[in-house]
């Protein structure tokens, strides 16, 4: 079932093709429990897969809640939940109250406290200087990897070419890149007319005052509806309904009665049926998601915020970012990557130097460098790094490998992780050197045998191990860590896609529009918006930079098991040019991933 699962195709459902996937699985279609199997998940299709809470939902009644809704105890000590659900309350018309929580909100404050403590600046997000020209500068460049809203691939698409100047460009920018704007066709009439390639038209006189901010073109979620309530004839209850019914459009029946409606009256007050068209489009993409004006406008905020400490306090940032994972489009060793990319000096993971937290160590004058922290050691736990810090700051830095089982009291297996990371280099201890001491170490919960407890770590035999090669270090720092200081595993072969033909990704700029091009990197994420009608967008990585590639459905379908399951691929097609952005559209694809020894990473997919 899990290598079934591992094979569906997102969104898909149960299509013809489901029989063979679970031949693929293991599973005989023919046969009569591959049968039985089929018809049941095919039942299945459409139930929840669980019914959950809302962490921050808040029922608010004019009588008390109990004498209306059945209440029940959660899970949660302290927390309750009623018995019905979201849609059970509309329509009954009872009040409710979501509070929503960003990540982003939790790396600033902690971004905030890094640059007090080691900078002296006390900072707020009303306190920081406004319509900063260079962050705006940097923001245009799509200098944007890590910085909230907009570091995603289409984002960074959109921002050279709308080149954002002010804080109400960043409202826009939030905006636009969504299903509402893309599916009604707003985008490229809105560049156009920013760009001066276009005139600035209204439907009419009365839509003028809504639209004006947005150069005609609705953009946000309530700029749909006044055409409705101006144009079409909707008397204000029908253009609430209109309105509650954007997140219902695929219930049967409601999309034609408004759509009928819509346009007959459009068309009776003189609008073209083009005008109509694009505004129902565009209702409809605000069924699947839109932003309305203040929504964007309090994630504009975050997003200059965000900028503003990406381009003056890249370390501190950059920390914060990493402890408050997981959140964003790109895991640590790209926002690592981006930090030394921006002259931040980052310090690997010691257990005399790191705490739980990365943090920021000092340098001369008011610069600092960024030490890696133990949370990014895979599978460590923060109360066995608790352990290590506390016994570090109580009695000093450890001398040893055997000092330190000692006084941490940790086991083998917490012993196994510093070493397979080398975080005891330190201690004078090679990494394969360090993991065999450590296999000596008893288990937690468990004593030494009385021979061994006896022995002095001077008394051990001495073992001669080979040391790691460079690859094969910075192949075990993937493996622990997710993240390799010493170098990318793409250089080791470069000399050999040299000779295939194979560009790094920092060539790609000097390469005409049209070129036929083969690149190879590490996939650091998979996208399949909705609106991009299947269209798969990938991310490569390899030691110069990263390349982005469009994997049509038919290559994604013919090249499956590589697309779906490979950590690095040889991608094959021609270049795609317009202004500063640059694709390269996927034709063939070839599995690199045994030639990086197994490495395993886990790319950040989003459907």
């Amino acid at each position: 079932v899990d290598s079934l699962a591992k094979n569906m195709e997102p969104r898909h459902g149960v299509d013809d093709s489901f029989p063979a996937r679970c031949g693929e699985a293991g599973l005989d279609p023919a046969s009569p429990l591959g049968g039985r199997f089929i018809a049941l998940v095919k039942e299945l299709v459409g139930f929840p897969r669980h019914l959950s809470q809302h962490v921050g939902g808040m029922v608010m009644t004019h009588r008390p809640l109990e004498e209306l809704v059945p209440i029940e105890n959660a899970a949660m000590p302290g927390r309750t939940v009623i018995q019905w659900n979201k849609d059970d309350l509309d329509e009954l018309g009872i009040l409710k109250v979501d509070c929503l929580g960003l990540g982003m909100l939790t790396a600033l404050r902690k971004a905030f406290a890094l640059i007090e403590q080691h900078h002296g600046r006390s900072l707020t997000l009303a306190s920081l200087p406004q319509e900063d020209p260079e962050v705006y500068a940097m923001i245009s460049r799509a200098d944007t990897l890590g910085v909230f809203q907009i570091e995603s691939r289409a984002q960074m698409s959109m921002l050279p070419r709308l080149r954002p100047s002010t804080w109400y460009d960043l409202v826009i920018e939030v905006a636009i890149v969504r299903p509402g704007p893309i599916q009604g066709n707003m985008v490229h009439p809105y560049l156009r007319r920013r760009c001066r390639e276009e005139a600035v038209e209204y439907p009419n006189e009365a839509s003028r005052q809504e639209l004006a901010r947005t150069l005609g073109v609705p953009i946000f979620q309530e700029e749909a509806l006044p055409p409705a309530g101006l144009a079409a004839g909707f008397t204000p209850g029908e253009a609430d309904q209109l309105r509650r019914a954007m997140g219902a459009w695929r219930r049967t029946g409601m999309i034609e009665q408004f759509r009928q409606k819509l346009l007959a009256g459009m068309r009776a007050s003189g609008l073209s049926e083009e005008f109509a068209e694009q505004v129902y489009r565009q209702i409809r993409g605000f069924g699947e998601y839109g932003f309305p004006e203040s929504h964007a406008a309090s994630f504009a905020l975050l997003v200059y915020a965000s900028a503003w400490l990406k381009r003056y306090y890249p370390a501190a940032y950059c920390a914060a970012i990493l402890n408050s994972q997981p959140m964003g489009f790109y895991a640590p060793a790209q926002l690592i990557a981006d930090a030394r990319a921006h002259a931040v000096p980052v310090r690997p993971i010691d257990v005399n130097h790191s705490d739980w937290d990365c943090t920021l160590e000092p340098l001369e004058g008011d610069s600092t460098a960024l030490r890696l922290g133990l949370r990014l050691i895979g599978g460590l736990g923060e109360a066995a790094a608790g352990r290590l810090v506390q016994a570090r700051n109580s009695e000093g830095p450890f001398r040893s490998q055997h000092e330190l089982a000692r006084r941490t009291g940790l086991g083998r297996p917490e012993l196994e992780k510093f070493a397979a990371a080398d975080a005891l280099a330190s201690l004078g201890r090679d990494r394969r050197q360090a993991l065999w001491d450590a296999l000596a170490q008893p288990s937690a919960g468990r004593s030494e045998q009385p021979l061994l407890a006896a022995l002095a770590p001077s008394d051990e035999l001495p073992v001669e191990l080979p040391a790691l090669s460079e690859f094969e270090q910075v192949l075990a720092d993937y493996r622990t860590a997710g993240i390799s200081l010493r170098g990318h595993p793409m250089e080791f072969f470069r000399r050999q896609l040299e000779e295939l033909g194979i560009a790094p990704a920092k060539s790609l700029a000097t390469l005409p529009h049209g070129r036929r091009v083969r690149v190879a990197g590490i996939v650091l994420l998979r996208q399949r918006p909705a609106t991009a009608k299947g269209i798969t967008f990938v991310t490569l990585e390899d030691e110069t930079g990263t390349v982005n590639l469009i994997v049509h459905p038919g290559t994604w379908e013919r090249f499956r098991r590589i697309a779906r399951h490979s950590q690095a691929w040889l991608a094959r097609g021609p270049l795609q040019r317009h202004e500063q952005v640059i694709h390269v559209v996927v034709e063939k694809l070839e599995d690199m991933g045994e030639r990086l020894g197994g490495l395993r990473l886990k790319s950040r997919d989003f459907q």
